[in-house]
């Protein structure tokens, strides 16, 4: 088979709201995280410095804050936002359930010095 896929609801849920897929999906390079927030759920703030993985966290549904550093961005349904491995990062969810996908993968710290990264795509078929 030249593709994988599953559902969210048969991964298991961890932290009251993460669904982490990629594993299931026997990703190789990206890591994938579904979200679905409670009203008033906060995540634990991290960082990615040991593992080098810089993130894409982008809200699918509802408004919450994520806190990268010291500063509060606030997000609304739409909006995505890229954090480098070592910003510590802390979803902060409001008043409503929201829905994130979170993307993760390793920065291309050896070819950040040439024009053309491995981590670029030629193209995007669609």
């Amino acid at each position: 088979m030249s593709y994988s896929k599953v559902h969210t609801d048969d991964v298991e849920k961890v932290s009251n709201a993460m669904h982490f897929l990629g594993e299931p999906l026997d990703c190789r390079q990206v890591g994938v995280t579904m979200a679905r927030c409670d009203p008033d759920w906060k995540g634990k703030p991290h960082d990615h410095t040991d593992d080098g993985h810089e993130e894409v966290y982008i809200l699918i549904e509802g408004e919450a804050t994520v806190r990268i550093d010291d500063e509060d961005v606030e997000m609304e349904s739409g909006d995505a936002v890229w954090i480098p491995p070592e910003s510590t990062r802390q979803i902060r969810n409001g008043d409503v359930e929201s829905s994130f996908v979170l993307v993760s993968a390793p920065e291309d710290t050896d070819n950040r010095e040439s024009e053309q990264s491995k981590w670029v795509p030629d193209g995007v078929q669609g």
